[in-house]
């Protein structure tokens, strides 16, 4: 099979179907001259594919595809099992999904069926065979999309809640087993008969929702490989299969959905105008930022393109990302001039193959009538368009120096699904609302802390899923610091194979509380931070929540003057650690808040709170030494990023400035311009306007190999 990632792909998804009195032959003449290579069409329209029950309308798409393939534009095909039409929803009302037990979802909305449900699957399935023996072997379709942004919802239905049942007694045979597991001897939730089990509504024990929560990512993994097997049934070596993940969706596990794909694909928003301005503002952040946003900033746009590499680690495919405004009627804020090419430049210099525009034209009705695309509600080719039209051109021309492209890293964050679950169930961190309420979004609030503060240090970073860590040594070679911002769950073997990390090597960054939880959500009983105590050379037996923030004193960090500590606050114990910074407050000064030990041939290193930004930062540079890639640079300015990436031919660099203030910056090594072709000497002056991007390809000259003599010669 032709790899999806062996070609740069740029486009958009098109829906025709929204605007019938549209020209499809001047739209797609709009597309070529863009530079287009490809579109995404049809997930979104169950209702057109099969107005009434059984009745199909299947010939509506193909003049799309006919002229795409006239225009040499390739085609993703959407298959619409995320939206259901009404008529389904009335005959079968059991379809809709309950997010509650009892509670279905009113229909209006999209997402809001079970899809579990044999019902629902053999309708789905009905209609996908449907429309792929109709369309499949459509010379202008390259791949298969199934289902749109899957798990936005945990499904309570009575079916779903008897699979679960079902798979507990596989997993532990009896409900002693289960109860001894769980902990359920505490407030009498005892089991004497897998009909005692209660549903999730009311559940307080740790170790039910962890279980459920990985249930129903399961039930999202098993819905996405069985359409996609249905797919392959039509989809010949030529064409890929993949999906639509939102990461951070309820219901999903984006690294074990993505494993029967071939490619993984992601949607990618966020906000622009000065939201995108380096250094940030915390007022100017908020501009821009709907409801749904919670992080924001030029870091935030490297944190989902690092986490969606990580999903499997190997290039990966952009199938959304906004051309203007991203979904509110009271949130528009479409990008200055300059910041669509930053942000393209970046999702290629960070691993992606594909970038699609979320959409071609803005909708005339609807939910996202002020979502806008690439063309705006008159459908004329304006500023946006342009713009994108500009990147189209630059990508095809750059397009063959970018193949085999392997952003570079120095440091790798652990993510943990696990930790993150159970952190939303038992949050550690208090909201800032003053409501004593615990924060849900805990987990976020800490690995981001981190992931900002080593990328504001111009680290280069690699994510990687807990299950997806490679063997001991192969981590040490590839990542010779290793962060684990939140691993509050983990099993006996991962905390033995981070001590081995640290051991052959590694530097290991443990945040706190790691592994509080076993991997049945029950607290370890050993001191603090169990397996890991002698490596790390402390123990712990208590902690406290930070009320506010207590300032951070250190001798051996560069700390800022305002440097804190947030939210919580581990009390170690030295027990051969070295204290590297200590918590400046009458009680809790008498405990370290950061410690280091020598482990084996590395290190661990334990910071006991969440920090703020001046400890980031210290920590960060301290961490750092002289290994970073971008310390090859020497001085930036605060507004310019610059990250790398490895080809067969060489390293590319990816330099930009956000922000509308020009500024030069000196270039340390022999290079090329990969969009103007200009030639630049070590020590060269090189100029980024307003929001300007500039992509350098180093010359690494060819070692002097001289041929080795014979014997005699």
């Amino acid at each position: 099979m032709t790899r999806p990632t062996d070609r740069l792909l740029f486009g958009a998804a098109y829906y025709p179907e929204y605007a019938p009195d549209r020209s499809i032959d001047l739209d797609l003449d709009l597309m070529a001259e863009a530079g287009f290579s490809v579109i995404r069409v049809g997930e979104s329209v169950w209702s057109t594919w099969e107005p009434r029950d059984g009745e199909f309308d299947l010939k509506w798409l193909s003049p799309v595809l006919d002229g795409a393939a006239t225009r040499g534009i390739d085609v993703v095909l959407g298959t619409p099992t995320y939206a259901i039409p009404p008529w389904l929803r009335r005959s079968h009302p059991e379809l809709a999904v309950e997010t509650a037990t009892g509670q279905p979802v009113p229909y209006g909305g999209r997402q809001d069926v079970d899809y579990s449900h044999p019902v629902f699957r053999s309708y789905a399935e009905r209609l996908v065979r449907a429309i792929l023996t109709e369309h499949a072997q459509h010379s202008a379709v390259v791949g298969f999309q199934v289902d749109n942004e899957p798990g936005y919802r945990l499904i309570h239905n009575d079916g779903a809640f008897e699979a679960f049942v079902a798979g507990l007694r596989a997993t532990y045979g009896s409900v002693e087993r289960l109860n001894e597991a769980w902990g359920l001897t505490y407030w009498s939730h005892r089991l004497s008969d897998w009909g005692d089990l209660w549903r999730p509504d009311g559940n307080t024990t740790p170790a039910y929702d962890l279980a459920w929560r990985r249930f129903q990512a399961g039930l999202t993994t098993d819905f996405i490989g069985w359409q996609t097997r249905i797919v392959r049934e039509y989809a010949s070596p030529r064409q890929f299969v993949t999906s639509c993940l939102a990461v951070g969706r309820a219901g999903v596990h984006p690294a074990l959905v993505a494993r029967p794909l071939d490619v993984v694909g992601v949607n990618i928003y966020f906000p622009m105008q000065d939201a995108l301005r380096r250094p940030q503002s915390a007022e100017a952040s908020q501009w821009g930022k709907p409801f749904w946003a919670a992080a924001h900033g030029v870091w935030s746009v490297f944190r989902q393109l690092d986490v969606s590499r990580a999903i499997r680690p190997e290039p990966f495919l952009v199938t959304e990302t906004h051309a203007t405004s991203i979904g509110e009627s009271h949130v528009n804020y479409p990008p200055f001039a300059g910041q669509l090419r930053q942000v393209a430049w970046t999702m290629i210099g960070r691993g992606a193959r594909m970038i699609e525009y979320w959409q071609w034209h803005t909708l005339d009705s609807g939910h996202e009538t002020y979502w806008g695309g690439i063309l705006g509600h008159s459908r004329t080719p304006g500023r946006v368009y342009a713009e994108v039209a500009a990147i189209g051109r630059e990508l095809a021309q750059a397009a063959p120096e970018l193949g085999g492209l392997r952003p570079d890293a120095d440091v790798a964050l652990v993510h943990s699904l696990d930790s993150k679950w159970a952190l939303e169930f038992a949050p550690p961190l208090p909201l800032s609302d003053g409501s004593g309420e615990g924060d849900p979004s805990s987990y976020d609030r800490i690995f981001d802390a981190y992931y900002r503060a080593l990328f504001d240090d111009r680290w280069q970073i690699d994510v990687v899923f807990d299950e997806d860590l490679p063997d001991v040594p192969a981590a040490v070679l590839r990542w010779p610091v290793l962060v684990l911002p939140a691993v509050y769950v983990a099993d006996d073997a991962q905390l033995s194979w981070y001590a081995e990390y640290a051991a052959a090597g590694g530097h290991l960054v443990l945040g706190f509380h790691p592994g509080y939880l076993d991997r049945e959500a029950r607290a370890r009983t050993e001191l603090g931070p169990g397996p890991l105590r002698a490596a790390a050379g402390v123990s712990f037996a208590e902690f406290s929540t930070i009320a506010g923030t207590v300032p951070i004193r250190s001798d051996a960090l560069p700390t800022p003057e305002l440097a804190a500590a947030l939210g919580w606050a581990d009390a170690f114990d030295l027990e051969g650690a070295d204290a590297l910074a200590w918590y400046d407050h009458p009680h809790l000064g008498r405990w370290p808040a950061i410690t280091t030990h020598g482990h084996g041939s590395g290190r661990v290193t334990c910071v006991g709170t969440m920090p703020d930004q001046g400890v980031g930062a210290a920590l960060a540079r301290w961490l750092a030494g002289d290994r970073l890639v971008s310390d090859v640079w020497g001085w930036l300015p605060a507004s310019v990023t610059v990250s790398s990436a490895r080809t067969p031919q060489g390293r590319v660099w990816f330099c930009n400035n956000w922000d509308w203030h020009e500024v030069r910056v000196t270039v340390p090594f022999t290079s090329i311009d990969l969009l103007s072709g200009d030639a630049l000497a070590a020590g060269s002056p090189l100029v980024l306007g307003a929001w300007g991007t500039r992509v350098l390809v180093e010359h690494i000259p060819t070692p002097d190999v001289r041929p080795v003599k014979e014997k005699g010669q």
